[in-house]
């Protein structure tokens, strides 16, 4: 816990150092390099309005399944560029310590006593507060708003988890002062389906604002030498590693099979030199599955082990093709670097990842839908039609969130009417379309019977709420 609190900490209230006097504190959170330059694009962007008279501290969250053994961004190659923005850093685990920043949150009756020890803590004093977060419903995201119960809310994505739906209903102390939601135009034309339920408006941190970071990361991680020794081994293929087994969705040795696959698909498209980048919050795990399927595919196989945003390779190595299973590095290869890209492992995803509202199902979907299979060798960055996948996605997102967009389920019947398909079923389940009396699900009497009298479908999966509530 922050460290005891006075009576009163007005006397701290408008000041940065005892001299600068400020008209409001902005906080930033974020738990990834790849956030923080999210956020740094949309200051030099002026989506936080000026700088002069406000005081911007970075909250900085390392929410790895155990923190003490993964880098934490801020000390990853790189973040020197970014750190000018603010004008203070502060560590959220340490701040909480013992406690792990995705599972904890204040007690409500605690709120005010926690309120004032950060407000101590940080000299924030009485200042008005904006609040910039990666994620409202889960930590440190949702402890931080609950935490600064009148400050005004912002919700950034740093990934693709914005174009999907969102996880719980939000209190409506919590969803009126959402002012916005912040995203990167990972794939053109799709707009985020996050938050649509309140009313909250998406608005894009512009491309050149965010490339313009990205060349700042690549600049400050050149010096690197592990990145200078891949760069001088010339890799024209780059697999980028997922966490999965972390995250238990995945058994470790089916993780270390999905790279194994990533370099057999490389190698099968005639890459010779291939340099594996390891997700930053994966565990630290020798991967003799992987040097395996390089020696029998006689490919060179280079494993970056510094911490440095996968970004910086692709501007530093320049490769010929990206291959990762939904990583959001894999649209900002296409996207903003313009390098092809292929996919593996999807489809065991969409199979593996419950329950079926899993947030990670979106971008899992858009990544099979959007991105080649690396079998198909891929040589050219994907071109999607916007309609087709708008349609996907909303479809996908009703059903994993009906409750929150009944407003939709007119237009999602239709397109699953016109759209379901031998391509497409991947993506839902029969006993969800059922459950939800959509097209695709059972004929049979229960469903019929649902059909005529939906009412009955509501109380039944309310009943069902209530048997998880009482259970957990």
């Amino acid at each position: 816990m922050p460290e005891p609190f006075p009576q009163s900490a007005a006397a701290d209230a408008q000041t940065v150092d005892g001299a600068q006097t400020v008209d409001g504190v902005q906080l930033f959170e974020a738990s990834t390099l790849y956030g923080a330059a999210t956020l740094a694009a949309a200051l030099d962007a002026g989506q936080f309005g000026p700088r002069e008279g406000t005081r911007r501290i970075l909250v900085a969250t390392n929410n790895a399944a155990v923190p003490e053994t993964s880098t934490p961004f801020t000390d990853m190659n790189g973040f020197a560029a970014l750190r000018d923005r603010f004008d203070e850093v502060v560590d959220w685990n340490a701040a909480i310590r013992p406690h792990h920043p995705s599972g904890w949150a204040p007690r409500g009756e605690d709120v005010p006593l926690w309120e004032r020890a950060f407000r101590h803590a940080w000299k924030l004093g009485d200042a008005p507060l904006e609040l910039a977060v990666e994620s409202i419903h889960a930590g440190p995201g949702k402890a931080l708003s609950g935490l600064f119960a009148t400050a005004t809310l912002h919700v950034y994505a740093d990934g693709l988890m914005s174009y999907g739906p969102t996880r719980n209903r939000l209190p409506r102390s919590t969803a009126s002062r959402i002012q916005r939601l912040l995203h990167l135009d990972l794939v053109r034309g799709l707009r985020p389906m996050l938050l649509t339920e309140h009313g909250v408006e998406a608005e894009t941190v512009p491309d050149d604002a965010f490339t313009a970071v990205l060349g700042e990361l690549g600049a400050a991680a050149g010096d690197d030498p592990a990145l200078d020794r891949l760069a001088a081994a010339g890799p024209t293929a780059v697999l980028l590693g997922q966490y999965l087994a972390a995250l238990g969705i995945l058994e470790p040795d089916e993780e270390e099979e999905l790279h194994a696959r990533m370099l057999r698909g490389a190698a099968a498209a005639g890459h010779e030199i291939v340099a594996f980048k390891p997700h930053p919050s994966a565990p630290a795990r020798y991967s003799q599955a992987l040097e395996k399927a390089a020696a029998d595919s006689g490919v060179r196989l280079h494993v970056l082990d510094s911490p440095v945003l996968a970004e910086a390779v692709y501007a530093r190595c320049r490769p010929r093709l990206v291959v990762g299973c939904f990583s959001t590095a894999l649209l900002t290869a296409a996207t903003y670097y313009g390098i092809p890209i292929a996919r593996v492992g999807t489809g065991l995803l969409l199979d593996r990842l419950t329950p079926y509202e899993n947030s990670n199902r979106v971008p899992v979907t858009l990544v099979d839908a959007v991105v080649p299979a690396v079998e198909d060798a891929p040589e050219a960055v994907p071109d999607p039609d916007p309609e087709e996948v708008t349609g996907l996605v909303r479809a996908v997102g009703f059903c994993m969130q009906a409750a929150l967009y009944p407003r939709l389920r007119t237009e999602v019947s239709a397109w699953l009417s016109r759209n379901l398909n031998a391509d497409t079923r991947r993506y839902f389940r029969r006993r969800r379309l059922t459950s939800l009396v959509l097209p695709g699900g059972g004929t049979g009497a229960r469903t019929r019977i649902l059909r005529r009298y939906p009412q009955v479908g509501r109380v039944a999966r309310r009943v069902r709420a209530v048997r998880r509530a009482a259970r957990g």
